[in-house]
């Protein structure tokens, strides 16, 4: 038990270490991003730091993985050089055997990340993307999906305005919503008149509204008898099809604790869910992944420092997580098009990694 929680206790040390390290440089590089991205716009340094802070949980939640195989690379290499291993492998304990004290420590890791660190990444994302529509637009949008349709919220510099519509047609990339009541409110919060229309299609910076009946809404008005109807009206928007795929498409916005609700509710509203179930298995499987990476890391590095061929060994390993990687998201790629069964595309990259590696260690202890 001592080693073991010596182990885990080094483990743990080395993955703090690469995790502040790692989490400095993307922040110090995000920073000089959000600097260029908002150049145009006058903010100050500490806002921009906010966002840069904002951004942080989920370029760590990213490189988890990479951060799990440096950790364990530079363990076990360590644990060479020091003969460490050689003295645990004379007590009788084997190689594989001293793996279980980091494997415990990645499933932990793998089980926060998901209850904790999960919701905390779409809590900043949110905050972040509300945060710079308001600085970009003057005004955050707003979008979300319930069994009575779709709400969207749109900001600008002439104020906000909200948009419900009862149902839609066509897909994320070419959006047009049927049964649309349009409210539009001034900058102090005042309405000032309410539209609709029995469709509009989202073209290039503009709604374009058909068979269409506007109230205005301003005091001392009758807004029937000053309504007017219109057979197609143009409103200018800040809303893109890009930024309403992203909220429709990105499920990293969305807690683990609140996807099986949301995917009820797209599944109300007539919207595709493939793409939520997939990201929801694949938060569930990432404790797998995690433990398929240390094995990853120790599979080449869990031999003697006098064999040679220190440096091959860690590139390989470093390689060969990349690789599988890779896989993962292509199987969820794969899974979010509907050409792989969901369960399949989340579930079978951690399982095969983990049975790869097993086997290359198996192979490398008793041959």
């Amino acid at each position: 038990m001592k080693l073991d929680l010596y182990y885990a206790r080094r483990f743990m040390q080395w993955f703090a270490i690469i995790c502040s390290v790692l989490l400095t440089l993307v922040m110090l590089i995000d920073l000089n991003e959000q600097i260029r991205r908002f150049d145009d716009f006058d903010l100050s340094f500490g806002q921009l730091i906010n966002l840069t802070l904002l951004s942080a949980p989920s370029a760590l939640s990213e490189f988890l993985p990479l951060i799990m195989i440096l950790s364990t690379i530079v363990l076990f290499v360590g644990l060479a050089r020091s003969s460490e291993l050689v003295v645990t492998r004379a007590i009788g304990r084997s190689g594989i055997r001293a793996l279980a004290a980091p494997l415990v420590m990645a499933a932990l890791i793998g089980i926060l990340t998901v209850s904790t660190l999960n919701p905390i990444v779409a809590a900043t994302s949110n905050r972040y993307q509300e945060l710079s529509d308001t600085y970009r637009n003057g005004g955050p949008a707003a979008l979300s999906l319930s069994g009575e349709g779709l709400w969207l919220r749109q900001g600008g510099a002439q104020g906000q305005s909200v948009i419900h519509a009862t149902g839609y047609s066509g897909e994320i990339d070419n959006v047009t919503l049927h049964d649309v009541t349009i409210v539009s409110y001034a900058p102090g919060g005042n309405p000032t008149r309410q539209i609709v229309a029995q469709r509009a299609q989202l073209q290039e910076d503009q709604w374009v509204l058909n068979h269409v009946k506007v109230w205005p809404l301003s005091p001392g008005l009758n807004p029937e008898t000053n309504s007017v109807e219109h057979n197609e009206l143009r409103l200018p928007t800040t809303l893109t099809q890009d930024r309403i795929r992203d909220s429709l498409g990105t499920a990293s916005g969305i807690s683990v604790y609140d996807l099986p609700e949301t995917i009820h509710a797209l599944k109300q509203a007539g919207f595709s869910t493939k793409r939520y179930e997939v990201w929801l298995q694949v938060e569930l499987a990432r404790p797998l992944f995690l433990i398929a990476m240390v094995l990853v890391g120790a599979a080449f590095t869990m031999r003697h420092a006098r064999s040679g061929g220190t440096g091959l060994a860690v590139l390989t390993a470093v390689l060969l997580g990349f690789g599988l990687y890779f896989i993962r998201n292509f199987a969820q790629i794969l899974g979010e098009n509907g050409q792989i069964p969901v369960a399949l595309a989340a579930w079978a990259p951690p399982a095969a990694s983990i049975l790869l590696t097993l086997g290359l260690l198996l192979h490398a202890e008793d041959g």
